[in-house]
């Protein structure tokens, strides 16, 4: 038997791996909006501000001429890897099988970066101006304190209401703009002691599905443990954002983050000489995020 990897081998792991990063892999990037780019930087929105009109008080007189403010926001890409070695031929032919566990492996571990980025660029500084040299801080005033429904508190009901009326106050469409809440096991915790978010008598339609609370006052719930590393300086000032003892739980409207993707996930499969011809199972993507309006992404602190 050949020691070569049959190339039917290869193609199946990708397309196994490409399903599970669709399905089970990131837990955020179906909550964003997604784009595929080339190049060393990206473009990824152009941002036209907001104009007045003049009212016209006289017959013949000139026409005005109104500066509309614009911007742009840029996106730069990073290069994620992950590997694995497999001493034994039957195994490879096991990865196959989409309940794999290298395939398992290499989803979750693509797919904790991808909401990584998506994460560090909420609350960190974006890329702004002509050619992404300017930066845009994160708006404190979007951040709802940990003080906010009681001293110290966790997540609550409050707390969410405050969420929507900034949104709201600056515009956010959200009729049709779908709005998220990233929160951890001890914030679930927190909303399961809200009379109004558990009691029928709040709620027109049923917020809870098997004991979880899957939405309410409009806010989707995605459950995420991660913290950021220290690969992403960007956001410093909020590293602990879904852990810790006062955690910061983002916010956002849908189109208020971008991932752009430059190469969403490359397969290859090949023999290490140097490894005692083990097979090597190497899996990349490159791919960053952005925050794309400063109004339609916010914190809330809780305990």
């Amino acid at each position: 038997m050949s020691y070569q990897a049959n190339t039917a081998f290869v193609q199946q792991y990708k397309n196994t791996v490409e399903l599970l990063l669709q399905h089970n892999g990131s837990k955020l990037r179906s909550a964003v909006t997604n784009g595929n780019y080339t190049g060393k930087a990206a473009k990824a929105i152009e941002q036209v501000g907001v104009v007045t009109p003049v009212k016209n008080m006289a017959r013949h007189a000139d026409t005005p001429l109104i500066s509309t403010p614009q911007d742009a926001r840029w996106v730069f890409p990073n290069d994620y890897d992950w590997s694995d070695l497999i001493d034994d031929q039957d195994k490879l032919r096991m990865i196959i099988d989409p309940q794999s566990s290298y395939a398992q492996a290499a989803m979750m571990s693509m797919g904790r970066a991808m909401d990584e980025e998506i994460l560090a660029a909420a609350v960190g500084a974006s890329r702004t101006g002509e050619n992404g040299t300017t930066t845009t801080a994160f708006d404190t005033n979007m951040a709802v304190g940990v003080n906010v429904g009681g001293t110290n508190s966790g997540l609550n009901v409050t707390k969410l209401r405050n969420a929507k009326r900034l949104l709201m106050a600056r515009g956010v469409d959200i009729d049709n703009d779908p709005l998220y809440v990233v929160i951890t096991a001890a914030d679930h915790d927190a909303l399961l002691n809200e009379i109004q978010v558990v009691s029928s008598d709040y709620n027109t339609t049923p917020v809870m599905v098997n004991g979880k609370v899957q939405s309410f006052l409009g806010f989707n719930f995605i459950h995420v443990e991660y913290t950021l590393s220290s690969n992403y300086p960007q956001a410093a000032a909020n590293t602990a954002l879904v852990n810790g003892s006062t955690r910061t739980l983002p916010y956002f409207a849908r189109s208020g983050l971008h991932l752009a993707m430059w190469n969403d996930l490359s397969v290859s499969i090949d023999r290490r000489a140097d490894k005692r011809n083990s097979t090597q199972i190497y899996v990349t993507g490159t791919f960053g995020a952005t925050r794309t309006q400063e109004g339609k992404v916010g914190t809330i602190a809780a305990i």
